[in-house]
């Protein structure tokens, strides 16, 4: 039952933080940077008051929680205060959301990631105005999950550890395409009747990362490059090659950054997250709305030298 638990509070909530609190209110704002500014201002703060905070996690989580379900019966009229105050609630949960994964077994990431990808998937295309039931019902479930979950930590394996400079800039990447392809009347994959290939390519992406373990820089090089044919296909308008390439490579990420990030205590989760879930994410928003993202692909080059200085390093050190 705990297990079961764990699993629908990680999927509940990482479908509350895609469809709501990214895809509904940005584009219930219309894009509008000035506009949806308190939230990621919020989420920082949030982030920040989650380890200072002196409670216990499973209270932090339920007054967050609460917070949240509070906020959904706004969606989507949110002033300035409750998208604020929005912005708190889920930037708080995040890293106890992360820090909650330490009690996963792999099977139970891979599941939780699974059913996120897929629900989101399968909503992405519900009309934002109309998901305030939706946001209440994704905050009511994990509260109701809460209950049931274990108190108990399992042993985290080795795996390789990527540095904060790469994940950032592997959210970034995803953030600038996403929010590109999500405005591009041209090619939306998400709005050309690829739903079923997009699912199963996050599941085999995610399920993929879990099952083959390769050294950290031969890990890196491979995600770099599927994020380089990601954006060459959306350059060549391919929508459906980019349907199956790009999911697999944000499912693949994903679970690197999950695995690097869980070795963390909590007080460093939270500073990851402000860079990770926010600031990277906001720097893909700001490209994709001033039409820059012809101009990422130059930033692909300073992942290759990053990545070759990297190798040099283990060889000298060898």
């Amino acid at each position: 039952m705990a297990r079961f638990a764990l699993i629908l509070f990680i999927a509940s909530e990482l479908c509350y933080y895609l469809l709501i609190a990214q895809t509904g209110v940005v584009e219930y704002f219309s894009s509008d940077i000035i506009a949806i500014a308190p939230l990621p201002i919020g989420g920082m703060i949030g982030s920040f008051l989650t380890y200072y905070l002196k409670i216990s996690n499973k209270n932090k989580i339920a007054i967050f929680l609460s917070l949240q379900l509070l906020m959904s019966f706004f969606y989507p009229n949110f002033s300035i205060y409750t998208l604020f105050i929005l912005g708190i609630s889920v930037g708080a949960l995040a890293p106890l959301l992360i820090n909650e994964l330490k009690k996963a077994r792999a099977i139970d990431l891979g599941l939780a990631l699974s059913i996120s990808y897929a629900f989101g998937t399968l909503l992405f295309n519900y009309e934002v105005s109309l998901r305030g039931s939706l946001a209440i019902i994704l905050t009511i479930i994990p509260l109701i999950c809460l209950f049931f979950l274990a108190t108990k930590k399992l042993p985290i394996s080795l795996k390789s550890e990527y540095s904060l400079f790469v994940m950032v800039l592997w959210i970034f990447l995803d953030s600038a395409l996403f929010e590109t392809l999500s405005r591009d009347i041209n090619i939306s994959i998400w709005r050309d009747g690829y739903t079923l290939e997009i699912v199963l390519f996050h599941i085999i992406g995610v399920f993929t990362a879990l099952k083959y373990q390769l050294c950290k820089n031969h890990k890196e090089l491979i995600i770099i490059v599927l994020f380089a044919l990601s954006y060459l296909l959306y350059f060549l308008q391919e929508a459906f090659i980019l349907s199956l390439v790009y999911p697999f490579v944000i499912s693949y990420y994903n679970v690197a950054i999950l695995q690097t990030i869980l070795k963390k205590d909590l007080k460093v989760i939270a500073v990851y997250m402000i860079f990770i879930g926010w600031i990277a994410s906001g720097a893909g928003l700001f490209v994709a709305l001033n039409g820059l993202t012809l101009f990422v692909p130059i930033i692909f080059l300073l992942a290759f030298l990053n990545i070759l200085n990297s190798e040099k390093k283990e060889l000298n050190y060898a």
